[in-house]
């Protein structure tokens, strides 16, 4: 199958590949050498020919070969097949009278005798020469051709193995496995029955086929069951009643041809056969069911496959798990045993049944013609595991109880519960429920898997014992209890087992499963029986694959076919033979043998390859020496005898046969061929006709040497394991007394150490099988696979060693002593043997130990090999290279794997001197003991003189034991440090853990620096989780572990972290860096730590235990205490969002209650003192309609305050203990007014005034609530018309009575100093500001990049820019002022920098106080204060940072030489910013710097605002202007009184042609002036003040340059000429706001403007708009 071999170059061809051939083997034969000019690869024979392929992919042909058109003269020399030329072959074959090759590229090419179609031509019946037969897949459309592996050739049919691993056949005879009506089949036709399965070697007798399967594994396709032979239509299963039990038999055979009717009153047993004894009492099975079953009854209950009926009980008897690797067998042993329950269902309609079954049958014709259904008996756990009944054949077990309960309760005592359970325990169908529980379950395998005695009847199953776990659990099922016995209920649901993996667990070494060959395989067999080829119990023929269920499990891995008989050989070296014995070459005397046996060799003979003849079977085999050696099976040729022979047998082979049993000319067992040594080292053997070959190699470099030793030891060592594991583990894990001799945890740890050993068996074999392959076609260092995956090896090994390592140190080799001497008596030779160990009377624990570890020695063995082989080649070659790493690899490992050893003795003896039940207390199987202090080397400091302290240290921890208790100190979490002597003389070791410190006195400096080197290194390797043992760091020159480091740990002393568990970064003891605490009460705390507290940024989640929700905190920490910024969302819903200062909210903060946060029913904003509201603060009480703006002090309103709500009422005055009590103003919607007393929420007590809304007024004594009925005592006055004294001391002033502006919000103000380093405002360092700020960046910044996706691009690069600090010291000038401009517009602009954070919070409590309830028109003066205390404060902060900034009002010294060019600079970017104001460069004020950065954030409420005090007059403006807008723009300008020279006459229009004039006509409208109409509009896209004078002043200069363009002239304006002009402008703008507009800009205006040319502008703006307000319309 491998492609084709290269040449080594090196040997000149002569030395490999040497072919030799000889005949018989009597001691005169001397095998003849054919001489070929190159290395042959492979040899094929035929019965007169043979076909030979040498390197270079040519074929040649020898022998007979009465095809060829013109007669060969010489026979015996080969000739070229010249018509293979130019095509490279990989492989021949040879059939009796035809041959075959397969090109590289997975072509077909037959020649010879097609008499019956063998070479797949038809109308031809010989073929010459090589010729091309296409394998064409149907299937696929259009039809593809199917590349080839392999061929095999019988006499009168062709097989061939695709590159799919599927069997295609051509030829004649049913043993092609194809149902064909008609023979010749010419064209190759795929052999359905096999299809699906991965088919790794086909091989095929005269007359019947073999074919190597690998077990399905769970992930292969399933198909529908069957549970009736399709041809005979007998069922599948069977009961048969012998004296002392009852065999189930899924054993049917289908008598070809011969249609068997079926009774209609009784289902038949089938016929006995030759090869099944039954009893004459045979049983017919009753047509009984257990309702209990009908459930699983139903048709889609088993997807399983018809094929899998064929496996034997021993696949379960072995137990392959669905998982245990992917080549395992797991599939349900089950066919049909759905469609058995449905027979036995009780089915409505018993033809409905029969309509089912046979359209089963239709759907998978192929199949379905299955000639027997083996259902295994030997249950494996993971079946049993299922709890629900899902077998059919559950059905048939019930029917057996009934009809033979009575006599088994009877006969119980009789029989063996073995055997018992073969009748009540038929495997299930469905192997679920495995794939969870592969640990456990696998344990079957253990028992079963080689067993060696092969079941004489394929129809009893020999039972394990550890079913029994799962017979208590089956037993349980309803319907199986009423018919078993009670006695036997009680014994079988002893749990005497325990469950052990002794086969490959799933997925154990996932990646070798692909590339190593597979264990798990099956025989399959089919065509003429009449000698029973087909191995399965008879001499029927059979027209289907059947697998021979006695070779499952055997591991077979090569097959061969002789013209009559079989071959198979397994992976443990051993030969089963079966079919024809007429001359011996069976290797046995049974004779004939119609189920495989093992062939006849001495012990230690170990067969690796075989072929077979006519009546003959090679065998080439491991002797004592690396040379392989020949056994010959078979007859005796006598050359001058051959050819009357062959006449005789033409005319009588019966007498032929006869007369060479009197001549006696056959061998009894396999013959040695003495000449085999000559041969130099044999690599693969050919028998075929009377014929034999060997072909062979000469030692060149001692390389092919080397590989034959190699392989030949891997072989040994193969057969060495699986004795052990069959003669030795299996029997004692299966002893009852193992569990009370043992105690759980040692028990544990040997099912775990029989599960590695068999892990590690099997990889062996696996690698033993690859070797044998690459002997027999290869013979490359590129196909040796244990140095590509020496990772898996080395972890095998590894793996195993720590299990041997873990049961020792636990004695459970001491433990094993008594059970094993039970078991193998006093003289334990057998353990002895396979041990080697050499001892006189030896110990039974020593000899375990020396069993369990023998594995290990292996490593060496590889090493050895591999060194060797790497000596063949030049030291430079990459093929040393590989060679010499991994040999220093597994010689790494045996040495590490010594001190393993050493490090379990070491433990175990310490264990055994200190016995106790501290020391038993500290036992586990991992831990390793490093060094102790009995011998006093060790003294704790300032101990008590009668105190015993006793340190251990082991690979995980430190124990300290003193009189009655011990500490254990795990070793990730502790330091050691020493201490230096010069000053004390004391050789000190200081030891810190998180909880403890103690100082270790050792005895001498010599004892301190061991112990120190041993602490250390121990710490270390803990941490490294490396498992590598201790010593391994070596001689010391190791560096100390780090003092920072990862680890987990649980406190237990007393105190705020009592049995909390924390896990992350450590320094020293303490936890530092980022971590997890958790309390057992479930609080968790994720996030910073320093020093051992929580510090830094951290989240923390409590659990309310009254509402079963979680509080939960997420921010900043300070010593253990949430501090500085932090959410903090609470159980009951509310959320806070604010400072804390030590766990407490302390500062600015904001408070939701509620429970959705969208819609939450109030809001708090303001500033806390120690968890309770105290200072100024914003309630919007969602639910009331009310908003509350004023003073706090303990959660209470207290003091001034504001509060409106949604109705318009608004109230400003004093509060106390959250009422209105004292002075107040109350106004409601419609200016009516109170002032006076209050004592509650809007209720009147005591003096005041009420004026109405037309002026008239109320003044006295007032009592009662507001709007709903007011008591008042007074007078009532109504103001005289003319009076306009009384008229102004009326109008109330309103802001005297609420909290002033700059007392507002000071804590956030306080939180920005305190940020930049300053206990107050102004009182700081300037240097240490600057630094926090790049601090509170960079850690802001580290904070985010956590999570990036809350970063834009552009606020990335606004932060880097910001980390350059700008020059904050020296004389400002012009450029240093727009430096320190364009600084603060980018740091307000994230709020990771203190100031955009500041600027982030004003913006949001603005919003919180004047959105919504707060959007109220007399709020607008506070509103306007507040932003102006707001540019003040910030422009304290700003100074603060740059100290040489002038204050408010302060100048800037202009540079004369620059100033032009400065100037020019700011007009010429005027185009892209029209919105700067011209000259905010000569005075310094807070507005024109922090304006344009705070304004434009602030401005939706603010302009709301406005908006709503300026309703009435706005409505006013807004009727006059869409009034006067239905004017035609002359019209409008002379209604206006614009002076006629100033009317355009024409205007620019880009329509007819750009450049050309339109007259402007009388009924034009919006056309004049349409520049600066456009510019004005522009005012309400802006922000700031400044901005919206510089859209006027742009307004004006357009109006001049059209005024200018019209007259041709400068131009000067006169008021009088302007204000018309403008006023035009303003109307056809149609603003909207204006009046908003213009108090906006009249209330923010930066006061140094004011008198300037931007004042006047402003004012003519203004007068405008009053103008249009009382514009009189004529």
């Amino acid at each position: 199958m491998e492609t084709q071999r290269k040449s080594s170059g090196d040997d000149g061809g002569g030395e490999r590949g040497l072919l030799h051939t000889w005949r018989g083997y009597s001691y005169s034969v001397t095998p003849e050498r054919l001489l070929l000019p190159r290395p042959v690869l492979q040899v094929a024979l035929g019965s007169r020919h043979g076909v030979l392929l040498v390197e270079g992919g040519q074929v040649y042909s020898f022998g007979e070969l009465p095809w060829k058109q013109s007669q060969v003269p010489e026979p015996a020399k080969p000739t070229l097949e010249s018509a293979l030329s130019g095509q490279r072959v990989v492989v021949v074959a040879a059939g009796s009278f035809h041959s075959g090759a397969v090109t590289e590229d997975g072509g077909v090419h037959m020649w010879g005798d097609n008499g019956a179609g063998q070479c797949g031509l038809s109308g031809l019946s010989t073929v010459p020469n090589p010729t091309p037969v296409a394998l064409l897949d149907s299937d696929r459309s259009p039809p593809q051709t199917v590349p080839v592996l392999e061929v095999s050739c019988g006499e009168r049919h062709t097989l061939a193995l695709s590159v799919q691993r599927e069997v295609w056949a051509w030829g004649s005879g049913c043993q092609l496995g194809l149902s064909a009506a008609v023979f010749p089949v010419w064209k190759p036709q795929k052999v359905e029955h096999l299809a699906g399965r991965c088919v790794l070697q086909v091989a095929c007798g005269a007359s019947h086929s073999l074919a190597l399967v690998r077990c399905p594994g769970p992930q292969d396709v399933q198909r529908p069951p069957v549970d009736k032979c399709n041809q005979c239509n007998q069922l599948l299963y069977t009961m048969t009643d012998k004296e002392d039990h009852v065999i189930i038999s899924d054993g049917h055979y289908c008598p070809l041809g011969v249609e068997l009717t079926e009774d209609e009153g009784r289902l038949e047993a089938p016929t006995p056969t030759p090869g099944l004894k039954t009893s004459p009492s045979e049983t017919v099975l009753p047509s009984y069911t257990s309702t209990s079953f009908a459930k699983s009854a139903e048709p889609s209950t088993e997807p399983s496959d018809s094929q899998d009926s064929q496996k034997d009980g021993a696949s379960v008897a072995n137990g392959e798990l669905p998982t245990s690797d992917p080549d395992a067998s797991a599939r349900s042993n089950g066919s049909g045993s759905a469609a058995a329950a449905i027979k036995n269902s009780p089915y409505p309609d018993e033809q409905a049944v029969k309509d089912y079954l046979k359209k089963l049958s239709d759907n998978t014709q192929a199949e379905t013609k299955t000639a027997g259904g083996l259902h295994s008996l030997l249950p494996s756990a993971a079946a049993l595991g299922s709890s629900a009944p899902t077998s059919a054949l559950n059905n048939l077990v019930a029917s057996c109880a009934s009809a033979v309960g009575e006599r088994v309760a009877s006969t119980y005592e009789a029989l063996s519960l073995k055997k018992m359970m073969t009748f009540y325990l038929p495997s299930t169908a469905a192997r679920s429920g495995g794939g969870g529980s592969v640990g456990d379950n696998s344990t079957e395998r253990v028992r079963q898997e080689d067993s060696v005695q092969a079941k004489k009847s394929s129809s009893t199953g020999d039972i394990r014992e550890e079913e029994a776990e799962g017979l208590r659990r089956r037993l349980s099922l309803p319907g199986l209890l009423s018919q078993v016995s009670p006695r036997l209920l009680r014994k079988a649901g002893r749990p005497r087992m325990r469950a052990v993996a002794l086969s490959p667990l799933g997925g154990s070494v996932p990646a070798a499963q692909e590339v190593l060959p597979s264990l798990q395989t099956e025989v399959w067999s089919w065509g003429h029986g009449e000698h029973g080829q087909l191995g399965h119990g008879d001499n029927v023929a059979r027209l289907q694959p059947l697998c021979i269920k006695s070779l499952n499990n055997k591991e077979v891995v090569r097959v061969a076919a002789g013209a009559h008989h079989s071959l198979a050989v397994t992976a443990q070296s051993q030969v089963f033979s079966w079919g024809s014995n007429s001359s011996g070459q069976l290797g046995h005397m049974d004779s004939p043998s119609t189920v495989p046996r093992l062939a006849k060799l001495s012990e230690g003979i170990r067969v690796w390859d075989v072929s077979a003849g006519e009546r003959h079977t090679l065998l080439l085999a491991d002797g004592d020496c690396i040379q392989p050696i020949i056994y010959y099976s078979g007859q005796q040729v006598k050359e001058d005898q051959e050819e009357e022979d062959q006449a005789k047998e033409a005319s009588r082979p019966e007498e032929a046969e006869e007369e060479q049993e009197r001549t006696g000319g056959y061998t009894q067992q396999p013959v040695l061929l003495p000449f085999c040594m000559n041969l130099g080292y044999v690599s693969s053997v050919c028998a075929g006709g009377r014929r034999c070959v060997a072909l062979s190699d000469r030692n060149v470099m001692g390389f092919i040497a080397s590989l034959h030793e190699l392989a030949s030891a891997e072989r040994k060592f193969y057969c060495r394991l699986c004795s052990i594991k069959s003669q030795i583990i299996r029997p004692l894990l299966e002893l009852e007394s193992l569990s009370s001799a043992l105690g759980q945890v040692v028990l544990g740890l040997l099912q775990t150490l029989a599960g590695r050993f068999s892990l590690l068996c099997h990889l062996t074999g696996q690698h033993a099988a690859s070797l044998t392959a690459n002997l027999r076609r290869g013979r490359e260092v590129k196909n040796l696979l244990i140095l590509d995956l020496a990772g898996i090896f080395l972890d095998s090994y590894n793996d195993y060693c720590s299990a041997v390592g873990h049961f020792q140190v636990m004695g459970g080799f001491q433990a094993l002593t008594k059970p094993s001497l039970d078991f193998f008596g006093k003289s334990p030779e057998l353990i002895q043997k396979l041990s080697e160990c050499s001892e006189e009377n030896p110990v039974m624990a020593d000899l375990l130990v020396a069993l369990f570890y023998l594995p290990t020695r292996h490593l060496h063995e590889y090493g050895r090999l591999l060194l060797k082989l790497a000596t063949c080649f030049e030291v430079s070659s990459s093929d040393y290279q590989k060679l010499q790493d991994s040999c220093s690899k597994f010689e790494a490992l045996t040495l590490q794997l010594k001190r393993k050893r050493k490090e379990a003795d070491y433990t175990f003896n310490f264990w055994k001197s200190f016995p106790g039940k501290m020391t038993d207390s500290l036992r586990k199987p991992h831990r390793r003991l490093i060094c102790e202090s009995s011998n006093k080397a060790l003294t704790l400091q300032n101990a008590g003189r009668f105190s015993v302290n006793w340190f251990i240290l082991f690979n995980d921890a430190l124990v300290h034991a003193q009189f009655s208790t011990h500490h254990i100190f795990p070793l990730a979490t502790l330091w050691v440090e020493p201490m230096p002597e010069e000053d004390t003389g004391l050789f000190g070791l200081k030891v810190i853990t998180p909880e403890e410190t103690f100082t270790l006195l050792a005895s001498s400096a010599t004892e301190k620096a061991k112990w120190l080197r041993s602490i250390n290194q121990a710490v270390d390797q803990a941490l490294s989780g490396s498992g590598q043992d201790v010593a391994s760091a070596g001689s010391g020159q190791k560096l100390d572990p780090p003092i920072s480091r990862t680890a987990s740990y649980t406190f237990y002393k007393d105190g705020r972290l009592k049995e909390a568990t924390y896990d992350g970064r450590w320094l020293n003891g303490k936890p530092n860096g980022r971590g997890v605490l958790k309390w057992p009460d479930g609080r968790i705390y994720t996030g910073a730590f320093k020093n051992g507290l929580e510090d830094g940024f951290g989240e923390f989640v409590a659990p309310n235990k009254t509402l079963s929700k979680n509080d939960h905190y997420q921010g900043h920490w300070k010593d253990g205490k949430m501090n500085g910024l932090g959410t903090y969302r609470y159980a009951s819903g509310e959320v806070y969002d604010g400072s804390f200062q030590d766990g407490m909210r302390h500062g600015h903060g904001m408070l939701r209650s509620g429970k959705l946060n969208t819609s939450s029913p109030s809001v708090f904003i303001g500033q806390w003192l120690q968890d309770k509201k105290t200072g100024y603060g914003v309630f919007d009480d969602i639910t009331k309609g009310e908003k509350f703006m004023g003073m706090w002090q303990d959660h209470q309103r207290q003091g001034t305050g504001v509060v409106v709500t949604q109705f318009g009422l608004y109230y400003e005055g004093a509060f106390k203990d959250n009422k209105m009590m004292g002075t107040g103003i109350l106004l409601s919607e419609d200016d009516t007014t109170y002032e006076g007393e209050f004592s509650d929420d809007w209720t009147l007590s005591g003096k005041g005034v009420l004026t109405m809304a037309n002026g008239d007024y109320l003044e006295g004594s007032f009592n009662g609530e507001w709007g709903s009925g007011l008591k008042v005592t007074g007078s009532y006055f109504k103001p005289h018309l003319f009076d306009t004294d009384k008229d102004k001391t009326r109008a109330v002033r309103l802001g005297r009575l609420c909290v002033c502006a700059e007392d507002k919000w000071q804590a956030v103000f306080e939180e920005c100093w305190t940020q930049l380093g300053c206990d107050s405002p102004g009182r700081g360092d300037n240097p240490k500001a600057w630094e926090n700020i790049a601090v509170a960046l960079t850690t802001n910044l580290r904070h985010i990049q956590d999570s990036p996706e809350v970063l834009s691009r552009s606020h990335s690069r606004t932060l880097e820019s910001l980390e350059v600090i700008p020059q904050h010291t020296g004389p400002i000038t012009m450029e240093r002022y727009h430096s320190i401009r364009l600084y603060l517009i980018k740091a307000c602009d994230t709020p990771l920098h203190p100031l955009g954070r500041l600027l982030e919070t004003l913006v949001a409590v603005y919003r919180m106080t004047y959105v919504g309830v707060g959007a109220n028109r007399r709020l607008l003066p506070q509103a306007v204060n507040e932003i102006k205390s707001y540019l003040n404060r910030i422009f304290q902060i700003v100074r603060f940072l740059f100290p040489d900034l002038p204050e408010e009002g302060g100048l800037i010294p202009e540079p004369t030489t620059t100033s032009s060019s400065l100037q020019d600079g700011k007009d010429g970017g005027s185009s892209d910013a029209p919105l700067e104001s011209p000259k905010p460069s000569r005075v310094v004020s807070s507005s024109a710097l922090l304006l344009p950065v705070l304004l434009p954030r602030l401005y939706p409420p603010l302009f709301t605002l406005y908006a709503l005090d300026k309703e009435r007059e706005d409505d006013v403006y807004w009727e006059c202007v869409l009034r006067l807008n239905k004017q035609p723009d002359l019209a409008l300008l002379a209604f206006l009184g614009v002076q006629q020279k100033f009317w355009p006459v024409s205007i620019p229009t880009s329509l007819p042609a750009p450049g050309e004039k339109q007259q402007v006509m009388s009924t034009t409208k919006d056309a004049c002036f349409a520049s600066a109409v456009e510019t004005l509009q522009q005012i309400s896209t802006t922000f700031t003040p400044s901005d919206k004078l510089q859209v006027i002043q742009l307004t004006f200069e357009e109006i001049t340059q059209e005024v200018q363009a019209l007259l041709k002239q400068d131009f000067l304006w006169s008021m009088d000429d302007l204000f018309p002009v403008f006023l035009y402008v303003v109307l056809r703008a149609r603003i909207r706001n204006l009046g908003s507009e213009v108090s906006l800009i009249e209330d923010l205006m930066d006061p140094c403007v004011q008198h300037g040319e931007h004042g006047i502008m402003f004012t003519t703006l203004k007068a405008c708009y009053y103008q249009i307000q009382h514009e009189k319309i004529t």
